[in-house]
């Protein structure tokens, strides 16, 4: 590593931080209106709106990123945020990361405050630091007061009360303060589920948690620790610390996609953790709209998590990366940063690894129960308490299943990097922001200093145009409106033939599986040899061996199964496809409806003498790839009973012997029992066209409301956006109208602020360019 260059380059983006948040606290000294709304985009959070005005909510936001920034160069920190839904194993992939359990694991939400887990090198036993811990003392007297007067019983109605909630609540009546350091892998779970039960306890008794306290990267506990896989590795300049993100849809927080979102634009990289198995879920979607935004000025990675699930007939790593990559992520990410993994095998092979290293041996697995989990996964089901003494059996067992949990390629191609490289990350994150500070700072200050040089009444003209301009805005919206609606019930009225024709092709290829020949074929019987017994009409198939009858049932299971996966992967792509045409679709209408008052505004403000750039919200019709893998799930329902059972009778073989053996007809030893099996062909097979009627109504059905759904989400996020940008526009013609009823001498002054503060913008702008070229060299040079 370039120790000298790293130095100065770490000088030089301070430097410019410095600069930068001076020049946000002149722009804080500025005349300007109070336009909050605009906060999302001058934040990072929502970039396809140019932040034409700054209010002061958003030059506060402005400065602590920037501050954030200046923390990280400090430090020369790489913060790698981890992100994912409940339930994604998004704690499971970190204790793999960590290489030790640092975060526990249970069913419910885990994560309501962001957590820093920084690599320490020889800190073999985890401790938590909660430097900030005021804010939780001050709730636990908001909630011992609440709670004086409350009913236990009506509590319980309200909040799931076990184990962990009552220790909660005997600590908060008798006002327990909380500490503030907790050594050891217990302790620090047990704080984690305080303090998440904290927030479900002040939920239910209506009492505000203090989450705006932990807004601050330096706010938030920290646990510190030595990763396992870096440990002994050569000392680099720069800490790598992961920060554990709250989902979205943790424990129904509305606040929490607000502070997701924050915490990402904090951070030097990102990497989500998908559930293989939930890849097209709402809740995914959430996740991957929250990381997009992050991406434009952050490296992106993905874990697909849980690719142990993976069956013969799913998507291989290949295809996983292809499908995220382009179909999920639009391009945000590229195939060779995505890595399908198995968490839980990572962190059972890590643990083992850990325990067989530190003790020779493994703990007893009555008293931990990961051993258990860790046997079945690497000895299988059949795993006996004896096996567990073989050691070296063990450790080997342990090596198989971390090379089967895919763990090593992450391990190697991220972890070792980011360690490697973390100053040089810190470098990076910090000269994305700058760009985008100095990037929105010049076009706003240009727009405010054209607005001194045009005349009073030019003004006055432009702010009344921009006001029939938004009026014309809703009646485009109708008519756009119109347009897509007619684009979506062309889109679905297509989709319907579509799935007429695979329904028919369906009904078909099972039809030939329940045909009489291929079943006597499956059942291994000459069709030239009919029995003496054999039904005339050919619904039913007799067979006089059970086992027989069994195997007959697989054969025919599996076939339909085949089928029927098949038409799901011809399903899968075939909609993919027609929804991402038809999103190409209404995104193109939607400009084209927007582009005659685009230039028109364009052509006013020119005309006056200002340079405005309006740019285009992106439309994206949310989660308009559907899953069809899960409606597949119940599609093969067979009647596995032998000889067929008809309704209200017992089997075939009790009826016989019923009517061969009943007792009372008195001539039991003249009469030799004889067993069949008879499978009810005609009604299996009516069962399952049934099921592919149900299947096809039902994706019908789920498609029209999800398209709705999507659609009209995606239409109002577009509309409102491009609202918004126009509304910028003219508050910034509003404050320059301010400006120009006051004297001369304050118009001069404030003109020749603007030009001062558009120089700065300017020289941030050129030298963190050439910072981020400069440190791109060096990432170019530390790759092998």
């Amino acid at each position: 590593m370039h120790t000298q260059t790293i130095f100065e380059l770490s000088q030089e983006a301070e430097r410019l931080l410095q600069l930068a948040l001076q020049n946000l606290d002149t722009l804080k000294s500025m005349p300007m209106a109070m336009l909050d709304n605009t906060t999302a985009a001058l934040t990072g959070i929502n970039n396809n709106v140019l932040p034409l005005h700054f209010s002061a909510r958003g030059v506060e936001a402005q400065q602590a990123i920037l501050n954030n920034e200046l923390r990280k160069i400090t430090r020369l920190e790489m913060v790698l945020a981890i992100v994912g839904t409940m339930k994604a194993g998004k704690s499971t992939t970190i204790n793999a990361i960590v290489g030790t359990e640092v975060l526990p694991n249970r069913n419910r939400p885990m994560t309501a405050l962001p957590t820093l887990i920084r690599h320490t090198p020889g800190q073999k036993e985890p401790v938590l630091h909660f430097s900030h811990v005021s804010p939780i003392d001050t709730l636990i007297l908001q909630l011992q007061k609440k709670l004086c007067d409350y009913d236990r019983g009506k509590l319980a109605q309200r909040l799931e009360i076990d184990k962990d909630m009552n220790t909660l609540l005997e600590r908060i009546e008798k006002g327990e303060a909380f500490e503030k350091h907790h050594l050891g892998a217990e302790p620090i779970f047990h704080c984690l589920k305080s303090l998440n039960d904290l927030v479900r306890l002040s939920l239910a008794l209506g009492v505000d948690f203090p989450f705006s306290e932990y807004a601050a990267i330096e706010h938030i506990p920290v646990i510190e620790v030595e990763f396992v896989h870096l440990a002994g590795l050569d000392a680099h300049l720069g800490q790598l610390t992961l920060l554990d993100t709250p989902g979205p849809n943790e424990a129904g927080q509305p606040h929490l996609q607000k502070m997701l979102s924050e915490q990402l634009a904090r951070a030097s990289a990102v990497l989500a953790v998908m559930d293989y198995t939930q890849l097209k879920s709402i809740s995914d979607e959430e996740v991957r709209q929250a990381i997009s935004a992050a991406g434009k000025s952050v490296p992106l990675y993905a874990l697909v998590n849980k690719f142990d699930q993976k069956d013969r007939n799913s998507d291989d790593e290949e295809q996983v990366r292809a499908m995220i990559s382009g179909t999920l992520m639009k391009g945000n990410i590229s195939p060779g940063q995505i890595y399908p993994v198995s968490s839980m095998w990572a962190y059972l092979a890590n643990r083992a690894r850990y325990e067989m290293n530190a003790y020779g041996r493994l703990p007893d697995h009555q008293e931990q129960r990961w051993v258990q989990d860790f046997a079945e996964a690497a000895l299988g089901r059949r795993w006996r308490t004896a096996d567990l003494d073989d050691i070296d059996h063990i450790r080997h067992a342990a090596d198989l299943l971390w090379e089967d949990s895919l763990f090593e390629q992450p391990i190697r191609k991220l972890i070792y990097a980011a360690y490697a490289n973390a100053s040089l990350f810190a470098l990076r994150s910090a000269s994305h922001k700058l760009l985008n500070y100095a990037q929105n700072a010049r076009e706003y200050l240009d727009f405010r200093h054209q607005g001194l040089t045009v005349a009073f009444d030019e003004l006055e003209l432009n702010i009344a145009r921009l006001e029939e301009d938004m009026a014309m805005l809703q009646t485009r919206q109708r008519a756009a409106s119109d347009e897509v609606k007619h684009e979506v019930e062309e889109a679905l009225n297509a989709t319907d033939e579509f799935m007429t024709r695979q329904k028919s092709a369906l009904v078909q290829a099972v039809g030939h599986v329940f045909s009489y020949h291929n079943l006597l074929d499956l059942a291994g019987i000459d069709p030239m040899k009919p029995r003496a017994d054999e039904p005339a009409g050919r619904n039913q198939l007799v067979l006089e061996d059970e086992g027989q009858a069994q195997v007959v049932l697989s054969k025919i299971s599996s076939s339909c199964e085949l089928i029927m996966l098949d038409a799901q992967n011809k399903i899968g792509r075939e909609l993919a496809l027609r929804f991402d045409q038809l999103e190409s679709t209404l995104a193109r209408s939607l400009n084209e409806a927007m582009r005659p008052i685009e230039m028109r505004i364009k052509e006013q403000l020119s005309h006056a003498g200002f340079r405005a750039r309006i740019s285009f919200p992106a439309f994206q019709a949310n989660q308009l790839n559907f899953n069809t893998r899960a409606l597949f799930n119940d599609a093969i329902v067979l009647d596995n009973r032998p000889a067929g059972q008809p309704s209200g009778a017992g089997s075939m073989r009790e009826t016989v012997s019923r009517w061969l053996n009943n007792p009372g007809w008195g001539w039991e030893e003249y009469v030799v029992a004889r067993t069949r099996y008879v499978i009810d062909i005609a009604q299996l097979h009516d069962k399952f066209k049934q099921h592919i009627d149900a299947f096809c109504e039902q994706i019908r059905k789920a498609l029209a409301a999800q398209v709705d759904v999507s659609v009209t989400a995606g239409m109002a996020t577009f509309f409102a956006e491009f609202s918004l940008c126009l509304t910028g526009l003219q508050e910034s013609l509003r404050d320059s109208l301010a400006v120009r009823q006051q004297n001369e001498h304050s118009t001069r002054a404030l003109s020749q602020l603007l030009k001062q503060s558009i120089t700065t913008a300017a020289w941030i702008q050129e030298d963190t360019r050439l910072l981020r070229d400069d440190i791109q060299t060096l990432f170019a040079a530390e790759q092998p």
